[in-house]
Protein backbone atom coordinates (compact mmCIF):
# COMPACT_ATOMS: atom_id res chain seq x y z
CA UNK A 1 0.00 0.00 0.00
CA UNK A 2 2.61 2.26 0.87
CA UNK A 3 6.32 3.75 -0.92
CA UNK A 4 9.05 4.66 0.98
CA UNK A 5 12.23 7.06 -0.82
CA UNK A 6 13.39 6.82 -3.53
CA UNK A 7 10.70 4.92 -5.26
CA UNK A 8 8.58 8.19 -5.13
CA UNK A 9 8.12 8.89 -9.12
CA UNK A 10 6.77 11.72 -10.99
CA UNK A 11 3.62 12.55 -9.15
CA UNK A 12 5.63 12.97 -5.97
CA UNK A 13 7.98 15.47 -7.55
CA UNK A 14 5.03 17.50 -8.93
CA UNK A 15 3.80 17.68 -5.46
CA UNK A 16 6.52 18.83 -3.61
CA UNK A 17 6.44 21.88 -6.03
CA UNK A 18 2.56 22.69 -3.89
CA UNK A 19 4.43 22.31 -0.70
CA UNK A 20 5.48 25.05 1.61
CA UNK A 21 8.59 26.57 0.70
CA UNK A 22 11.14 23.84 2.03
CA UNK A 23 13.97 22.46 0.77
CA UNK A 24 13.04 19.80 -1.08
CA UNK A 25 16.64 18.50 -1.30
CA UNK A 26 16.76 18.33 2.52
CA UNK A 27 14.13 15.73 2.68
CA UNK A 28 15.53 12.97 4.91
CA UNK A 29 12.31 10.60 4.29
CA UNK A 30 9.19 10.16 2.46
CA UNK A 31 6.63 7.63 2.13
CA UNK A 32 3.31 7.79 0.32
CA UNK A 33 0.10 5.42 0.07
CA UNK A 34 -2.88 5.19 -2.48
CA UNK A 35 -6.48 5.37 -1.06
CA UNK A 36 -9.31 3.97 -2.61
CA UNK A 37 -12.55 5.99 -2.72
CA UNK A 38 -13.54 4.85 0.14
CA UNK A 39 -14.30 6.02 4.32
CA UNK A 40 -12.66 3.24 5.57
CA UNK A 41 -9.15 4.46 3.60
CA UNK A 42 -9.21 6.85 6.50
CA UNK A 43 -8.53 3.65 8.81
CA UNK A 44 -6.30 2.71 6.39
CA UNK A 45 -4.35 6.16 5.93
CA UNK A 46 -4.07 6.29 9.96
CA UNK A 47 -2.65 3.06 10.14
CA UNK A 48 -0.21 4.00 7.54
CA UNK A 49 0.81 6.89 9.16
CA UNK A 50 1.30 5.27 12.45
CA UNK A 51 3.64 2.84 10.98
CA UNK A 52 5.91 5.53 8.91
CA UNK A 53 5.98 7.85 11.65
CA UNK A 54 7.19 4.95 14.14
CA UNK A 55 9.60 3.67 11.20
CA UNK A 56 10.96 7.44 11.73
CA UNK A 57 11.07 7.63 15.62
CA UNK A 58 8.64 10.68 15.74
CA UNK A 59 6.74 10.21 19.26
CA UNK A 60 6.58 13.74 20.04
CA UNK A 61 3.37 14.85 17.47
CA UNK A 62 2.49 11.04 16.72
CA UNK A 63 -0.99 12.09 18.12
CA UNK A 64 -1.49 14.81 16.36
CA UNK A 65 -0.13 14.12 12.68
CA UNK A 66 -2.54 11.00 12.75
CA UNK A 67 -5.55 13.08 13.33
CA UNK A 68 -4.56 15.53 10.80
CA UNK A 69 -4.32 12.70 8.53
CA UNK A 70 -7.62 11.37 9.21
CA UNK A 71 -8.95 14.86 8.52
CA UNK A 72 -7.32 15.68 5.41
CA UNK A 73 -8.02 12.60 3.85
CA UNK A 74 -12.08 12.40 5.26
CA UNK A 75 -12.04 15.80 3.56
CA UNK A 76 -10.75 14.63 -0.07
CA UNK A 77 -13.32 11.24 0.05
CA UNK A 78 -16.41 13.61 0.90
CA UNK A 79 -15.97 16.64 -0.40
CA UNK A 80 -13.31 16.14 -3.33
CA UNK A 81 -14.49 13.17 -5.17
CA UNK A 82 -16.88 13.04 -7.53
CA UNK A 83 -20.25 11.58 -6.06
CA UNK A 84 -19.95 8.78 -9.41
CA UNK A 85 -16.36 7.99 -8.56
CA UNK A 86 -15.98 4.33 -9.17
CA UNK A 87 -14.49 2.08 -6.05
CA UNK A 88 -12.47 -0.01 -8.45
CA UNK A 89 -10.81 2.80 -10.16
CA UNK A 90 -7.10 3.45 -9.50
CA UNK A 91 -6.86 5.25 -6.51
CA UNK A 92 -8.06 9.11 -6.55
CA UNK A 93 -6.58 10.18 -3.29
CA UNK A 94 -3.15 9.78 -2.21
CA UNK A 95 -1.15 10.77 1.37
CA UNK A 96 2.44 11.88 1.62
CA UNK A 97 4.48 11.76 4.37
CA UNK A 98 7.85 13.16 4.41
CA UNK A 99 9.83 14.32 7.21
CA UNK A 100 12.74 16.94 7.20
CA UNK A 101 15.71 17.16 10.37
CA UNK A 102 12.87 19.10 12.49
CA UNK A 103 9.77 19.10 9.97
CA UNK A 104 6.92 16.27 9.37
CA UNK A 105 4.69 17.24 6.36
CA UNK A 106 1.40 15.52 5.52
CA UNK A 107 -0.32 16.01 2.39
CA UNK A 108 -3.14 14.62 0.72
CA UNK A 109 -3.44 14.92 -3.15
CA UNK A 110 -7.00 14.36 -4.27
CA UNK A 111 -8.71 15.00 -8.07
CA UNK A 112 -10.64 18.67 -7.28
CA UNK A 113 -9.65 21.65 -7.89
CA UNK A 114 -12.08 23.10 -5.49
CA UNK A 115 -10.25 24.71 -2.83
CA UNK A 116 -11.26 23.53 0.97
CA UNK A 117 -13.43 25.80 3.00
CA UNK A 118 -12.87 26.20 6.36
CA UNK A 119 -15.75 26.71 8.01
CA UNK A 120 -15.68 29.91 10.81
CA UNK A 121 -16.39 28.93 14.87
CA UNK A 122 -18.67 30.99 15.40
CA UNK A 123 -20.87 30.16 12.37
CA UNK A 124 -21.10 27.03 13.76
CA UNK A 125 -23.84 27.20 15.66
CA UNK A 126 -23.99 23.56 16.54
CA UNK A 127 -21.72 22.57 17.87
CA UNK A 128 -22.64 19.17 18.59
CA UNK A 129 -22.34 18.10 14.78
CA UNK A 130 -20.51 15.43 14.26
CA UNK A 131 -18.63 17.13 10.40
CA UNK A 132 -17.80 20.40 9.71
CA UNK A 133 -14.75 21.12 12.16
CA UNK A 134 -12.00 19.28 9.98
CA UNK A 135 -9.98 22.46 8.83
CA UNK A 136 -10.58 23.73 12.44
CA UNK A 137 -8.89 20.67 13.46
CA UNK A 138 -6.03 20.73 11.18
CA UNK A 139 -5.25 24.34 11.52
CA UNK A 140 -5.36 23.58 15.78
CA UNK A 141 -2.81 20.69 15.59
CA UNK A 142 -0.50 21.29 12.91
CA UNK A 143 2.10 24.34 13.01
CA UNK A 144 0.97 25.31 9.63
CA UNK A 145 -1.41 24.36 6.51
CA UNK A 146 -2.42 25.14 3.05
CA UNK A 147 -3.18 24.02 -0.11
CA UNK A 148 -2.24 24.61 -3.54
CA UNK A 149 -3.54 23.57 -7.04
CA UNK A 150 -1.00 20.55 -8.39
CA UNK A 151 2.09 21.83 -10.53
CA UNK A 152 2.80 19.81 -13.86
CA UNK A 153 1.05 17.69 -15.78
CA UNK A 154 -1.42 16.38 -12.66
CA UNK A 155 -4.72 17.71 -12.27
CA UNK A 156 -6.62 18.21 -8.76
CA UNK A 157 -4.60 20.07 -5.58
CA UNK A 158 -2.92 19.38 -2.63
CA UNK A 159 -3.95 20.06 1.12
CA UNK A 160 -0.61 19.87 3.38
CA UNK A 161 0.12 20.07 6.85
CA UNK A 162 3.40 21.29 8.65
CA UNK A 163 4.45 19.76 12.23
CA UNK A 164 7.68 20.87 13.90
CA UNK A 165 9.43 18.09 15.37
Amino acid sequence: MGTNGSTMLEPFDALRQSLPPLDPSAVSSAASCALPARYEAVRSAREFSRRTLGDWDVPERFDDICLVVSELVTNALRHALPADTPYDQDPPVRLHLMRWASRVVCAVRDPSNDSPVAREADVCEDFSAESGRGLFLVDSFSDSWGWHPMAGALSGKVVWALFRV
